[in-house]
C-alpha cells in the first residue's frame, strides 16, 4: 500500500510541474496576442487604401497588367500557406494545412499546376513528411513577423507572377492563412491576391457607401501599376502574417488554458486517490497493531495460567 501512495505522490508532483509550465505559457500567449492585435489593426488601413488605389488604376485605365488582368486560360497557380514554427496551438496549423490542401485540389481540378510556398516549420514538416514538392519556404519569424519578413516572402512570388508561365511563372497567386476574428474564433481562409478582383473591391466600397477617389496617372497607368505591384503584395502578405500570428497566440492561449484546467482536475483526482490510499494504509496499520496487541494479550494470559 505504501508503494501505491508513493506512485500517487510522484504523479501529483509531475502534474503540478506541468501545470506551472502550461500556466506560464498561457500568460505569455495572452500578452503576445494583445500586441499582435494592435499590429493587425495598425496594418489594416495601409493595406485597404493601397488596394483602393490599385482598384482605381485598374478601373480607370485599359492597361493590361498582371496585377489586374486575368489570363484567358490560367494554367499555373501559386499558393502561399502560412503556418507557425511551433506547435501547442490546438488545431491552428492543421486547419490552415487542410484549407491549403482543399484549395490545391480545387485548382488542380480546374486543370492548373500548383506551386506551393510555405511559411512556418509546421507546414513545411507536413509537406516534407508526405514527400510533396515545395517551391520555397521560410521560417523563424512567425511569432512576431515584421514588414521586412513580408518583403522577403513577397519577392519570389512577385517574380513568379511577372514571368511567363513557360519560364516558370504563374497566372494566379493565392494565400491561405488564419484570420483573427476574436480571442475565441480564428478561421482558416484562402484568398486570391493576384490578379486583383476589381469587381469585388468596387462592390465592397459601394456597399459601405464609400466612393473610390479619382487619381491622375503620372507618367502612365502601367508605370503606376508596376510601382504598386510589390507594395500591394507585400502589404497583403504582411497583414496576413500578422493575422496568422495573432491567431496562433490566441490558439496557444486557449490550448494552454485547457491544459492547465485539465492538470488541475487530474491533481484533484490523484489527491483523492492518494488520500484514500493513505487512509487504507492507516487502517491496515491500526488493524495490525490491534491484532498484535490482542495476540500479545492472549499469550500473556496463557502464560499466567
Amino acid at each position: 500500500m505504501g508503494a501505491q501512495l508513493r506512485v500517487y505522490k510522484r504523479r501529483i508532483r509531475s502534474v503540478t510541474a506541468t501545470k506551472k509550465i502550461t500556466k506560464a505559457m498561457e500568460m505569455i500567449a495572452a500578452s503576445r496576442v494583445v500586441k499582435a492585435q494592435r499590429k493587425v489593426a495598425a496594418s489594416a488601413p495601409y493595406a485597404t487604401e493601397l488596394t483602393r488605389a490599385v482598384t482605381a488604376v485598374g478601373t480607370g485605365s485599359n492597361t493590361k497588367h498582371p496585377l489586374t488582368t486575368e489570363a484567358e486560360t490560367a494554367t499555373r497557380s501559386a499558393v502561399l500557406l502560412l503556418t507557425s514554427d511551433r506547435g501547442l496551438a490546438g488545431a491552428f496549423n492543421s486547419n490552415a494545412i487542410k484549407a491549403a490542401e482543399l484549395l490545391t485540389a480545387r485548382l488542380e481540378a480546374e486543370g492548373k499546376q500548383v506551386d506551393t510556398y510555405i511559411v512556418g516549420r509546421r507546414g513545411l514538416a507536413h509537406y516534407n513528411f508526405r514527400e510533396r514538392k515545395v517551391a520555397e519556404s521560410w521560417s523563424g519569424f512567425t511569432d512576431e513577423p515584421t514588414y521586412a519578413d513580408a518583403k522577403k516572402v513577397a519577392g519570389p512570388l512577385i517574380e513568379a507572377i511577372e514571368k511567363e508561365t513557360g519560364d516558370g511563372g504563374v497566372d494566379e497567386l493565392h494565400i491561405v492563412y488564419t484570420e483573427f476574428v476574436s480571442m475565441m474564433t480564428q478561421t482558416a481562409i484562402d484568398s486570391r491576391l493576384l490578379p486583383l478582383r476589381l469587381e469585388e473591391v468596387a462592390e465592397e466600397s459601394s456597399s459601405t457607401g464609400e466612393i473610390l477617389p479619382l487619381y491622375e496617372f503620372e507618367p502612365s497607368a502601367e508605370d503606376v501599376l508596376d510601382a504598386l505591384l510589390p507594395r500591394y503584395v507585400e502589404s497583403r502578405i504582411y497583414n496576413a502574417l500578422l493575422q496568422s500570428a495573432a491567431s496562433k497566440h490566441a490558439a496557444t492561449r486557449r490550448a494552454m488554458k485547457s491544459a492547465t484546467d485539465n492538470a488541475g482536475d487530474l491533481i484533484t483526482t490523484l489527491s483523492r486517490l492518494a488520500n484514500a490510499a493513505r487512509q487504507a494504509e492507516i487502517t491496515q496499520e491500526i488493524s495490525e497493531i490491534v491484532g498484535g496487541s490482542a495476540a500479545l494479550a492472549d499469550a500473556t494470559a496463557g502464560s499466567d495460567k
